[in-house]
C-alpha cells in the first residue's frame, strides 16, 4: 500500500510537502519519494526501509523547492515516475492494486511502449498507469481510460506545469482529502497530516472524481461516480487513528470495535484488558470502557526502532519486527487472566509465537483473543493488503478441517454455522490461547457507522464492490492463489 500527499500553494511549499507525506510513514515501508516544481521539475526517491521519510528527504527539501509538489510512501514500487510525454513534463504517485496487470503490459508491448522501471521483477504498476494516461487525449481523458483499462484500484496525484491533479479510484476503495489553509491546497490520503500543518479538510474526494488544484483554488475535471464502497480495514487497522474517512474518525471506530467485543463477552470477567500495540489499543480501550475491566499495558512497543510488522514485503522481516517491538512486563502479566485485542489476525503466526508465547512466558493464567474484525477468508483485490490465500489463518483451519482446499466458505463465513465454529475453535488451538471470540461483520459495520453496501467487506465475504458485481469470490469457481 502506498500514502500519497501533494500540495500547492502560492509560495514555496517544500516542507508543507515533506512533512505532509511523512504523516503517512505507517502506510508504506520501502520507499519514499518526492517531486516539486519551482524553476524546474525536480524528483528524488529513497530507500526508507531502514529509516524514517523525514530524515531522507529533509537535506533532499532544502533543494527541492517549489510552489506546487507530490510526496509518496510505498510498499514495493519507487515512485515518482517521472515521464517526458506529450503532456509536458510530469510525475506521477499512484496508491491501490492492479490486478490485471499481466494481461495489460503484453498489450502495452504490442503498441511498442517500453517499460524502464521495475518492481518484484514486474513493470513498475506507478509507470504502467503513468503511461496509460499518456494514450489518452489530455491528462483527463487519460485517467478515465486507464480507470476503464484496468481491474482493482488505483488513485493517483499528477504533478505538473498546471498544477495537480488528483483522482480517486472508482470504487472509492482508497481516500482522498482536499484540505487548505490560507496560502495553500493540500491533498492527501490521511486526514492526520491536516492539523499539525494548519489545515483544515475542505473536501472528500468522490469515486472516479477528479480535480485539478492550482495556487488559486480547484478545478473540478470529473464528477464522481455515485458507487462509493471504501475499505473498512481503514478504521479497523491500515488508517492512522487521528484520521478520518468519509467524515468518520478512526480510533473512534476503534473504541466501538472493542465495546462490540465486550458486549459478546458479558461471562468473561479478566483481571486486565490490553491491545497489540499500537493498532490493537483503542479496540481495548472500548472493551475496558464497556466491560469496566481495568485496561493495562502487559506488552509494549518499542516505538524508536521498530514499525509495523504488517506491512513489510518479506515474512523474514515481518517476524523480526514482531519478535523485536514487543517487550513484555511480568509484573503486570504473572497470575492474571488477560483479554488482549488485536486489530486482526491474518497468517496467526506472529500473533502465536511473537505475542502470546510472551505473555505464556510471563506467566499468565488465561489469555484470551479478541479480533477487532472477523475472520480474513479472502486475500484483498484493491491493494497490498492480505496476502495470499493459504496463509490466512482462516483457510489453513478449513483445510485441516476437510482434508483439502475447497471452493464454497460459505458456511465457514457464518458466525452462526457450526463450521465456522470449529474453524475458530482450530485457530484457538493453533495459537494456543485460552479463548477466541471475532467480531461479527453486523457489529464491525455498525462501529464504523456507514451503510453496508458503502463498505468493501470483501476480504471477509468474498463479495465483489461496485462494477465488479455482488457476487461471493470463489463460492463457483477456483480461487486466486
Amino acid at each position: 500500500m502506498s500514502g500519497i500527499f501533494g500540495a500547492v500553494s502560492n509560495q514555496d511549499c517544500s516542507d508543507v510537502v515533506l512533512y505532509g507525506t511523512d504523516y503517512h510513514s505507517h502506510l508504506g515501508t520501502e520507499y519514499g519519494g518526492m517531486a516539486m516544481w519551482g524553476d524546474e521539475l525536480v524528483r528524488q526517491i529513497h530507500n526508507i526501509s531502514q529509516s524514517q521519510f523525514k530524515s531522507k528527504f529533509f537535506e533532499d527539501s532544502k533543494r527541492m523547492k517549489g510552489n506546487k509538489g507530490i510526496g509518496v510512501v510505498s510498499s514495493f514500487e519507487e515512485q515518482p515516475i517521472y515521464l517526458n510525454s506529450k503532456f509536458g513534463p510530469l510525475c506521477i504517485v499512484t496508491n491501490g492494486l492492479i490486478e490485471n496487470i499481466d494481461a495489460l503490459v503484453p498489450k502495452m508491448f504490442s503498441k511498442g511502449i517500453s517499460f524502464s522501471e521495475v518492481s518484484k521483477s514486474t513493470v513498475n504498476p506507478t509507470e504502467l498507469v503513468a503511461k496509460l494516461i499518456t494514450e489518452g487525449k489530455n491528462i483527463v481523458d487519460g485517467i478515465e481510460r486507464m480507470f476503464s483499462a484496468i481491474r482493482g484500484s488505483c488513485s493517483l496525484l499528477i504533478l505538473n506545469k498546471e498544477g495537480i491533479y488528483a483522482a480517486r479510484d472508482r470504487m472509492g476503495y482508497t481516500p482522498l482529502t482536499i484540505g487548505r489553509n490560507a496560502a495553500t491546497w493540500a491533498v492527501t490520503s490521511e486526514t492526520s497530516a491536516f492539523p499539525n500543518l494548519g489545515f483544515e479538510a475542505a473536501k472528500d474526494l468522490g469515486p472516479g472524481e477528479i480535480v485539478l488544484m492550482t495556487p488559486k483554488g480547484l478545478v473540478n475535471k470529473r464528477k464522481a461516480e455515485r458507487t462509493n464502497q471504501i475499505c473498512a480495514f481503514l478504521w479497523i487497522y491500515t488508517g492512522f487513528p487521528a484520521s478520518d474517512y468519509e467524515g468518520i474518525n478512526a480510533e473512534v471506530v476503534r473504541e466501538k470495535c472493542g465495546r462490540f467485543l465486550a458486549k459478546r463477552d458479558k461471562g468473561l470477567k479478566p483481571d486486565l484488558v490490553s491491545g497489540v500495540p499500537d493498532s490493537g489499543l483503542a479496540h481495548a480501550i472500548g472493551y475496558s470502557i464497556e466491560s469496566k475491566a481495568p485496561f493495562r499495558r502487559p506488552l509494549v512497543k518499542y516505538t524508536p526502532g521498530y514499525g509495523r510488522s504488517y506491512t513489510p514485503p518479506s515474512q523474514k522481516t515481518r517476524d523480526l519486527v514482531a519478535k523485536m517491538k514487543l517487550i513484555a512486563i511480568k509484573e503486570i502479566i504473572k497470575g492474571n487472566s488477560i483479554v488482549l485485542c488485536e486489530d486482526s489476525i491474518v497468517r496467526g503466526t506472529q500473533l502465536k509465537n511473537f505475542t502470546v508465547k510472551k505473555l505464556w512466558d510471563a506467566g499468565a493464567r488465561e489469555v484470551h483473543i479478541r479480533p477487532a474484525c472477523p475472520p480474513l477468508m479472502f486475500p484483498c483485490r484493491f491493494n497490498l493488503s492480505t496476502r495470499s490465500i493459504h496463509e490466512l489463518a482462516s483457510r489453513k483451519a478449513i483445510k485441516s478441517l476437510e482434508g483439502r482446499d475447497i471452493d464454497d466458505v460459505s458456511e465457514y463465513i457464518d458466525h452462526t454455522n457450526s463450521k465456522y465454529r470449529k474453524m475458530v475453535d482450530w485457530i484457538r488451538r493453533d495459537i494456543e490461547v485460552t479463548s477466541l471470540t471475532y467480531q461479527t461483520v453486523d457489529d464491525m459495520v455498525k462501529a464504523i457507522g456507514l451503510p453496508e453496501e458503502r463498505l468493501c467487506l470483501y476480504c471477509w465475504t468474498g463479495k465483489h464492490p461496485g462494477r465488479y458485481g455482488g457476487r461471493a469470490h470463489g463460492t463457483k469457481r477456483k480461487q486466486r492463489k
